[in-house]
């Protein structure tokens, strides 16, 4: 089975947060595994985890296995001031 990208944007703060999570909402209707590819972020607020907690949700009401990769470590340690790094199941940061 393929796994679907969703690549978030570079910038993602609260002006672009609904509609973003909207379309996490959509995507995960896919019949596959996804990856929500956060790699390009590089201006943020908290309202990307909120976007990053939509798509989560959605994966796992449509019973389908996600994962995000390549938050930026800014992002990461975000989600640890927040207590979401166990909820989220992100990795630690690479070096």
């Amino acid at each position: 089975m393929t796994t679907a990208v969703f690549a978030l944007p570079s910038v993602l703060t609260h002006t672009q947060a609904q509609a973003l999570a909207d379309q996490l909402v959509q995507a995960a209707q896919a019949p596959s595994p996804w990856v929500i590819d956060a790699s390009a972020l590089s201006q943020f607020d908290s309202s990307a985890l909120a976007v990053l907690l939509a798509g989560m949700r959605a994966a796992q009401a449509q019973g389908r296995p996600y994962r995000i990769q390549g938050l930026p470590t800014r992002a990461h340690n975000l989600a640890q001031v927040y207590g979401l790094t166990e909820v989220l199941q992100l990795q630690p940061p690479s070096a």
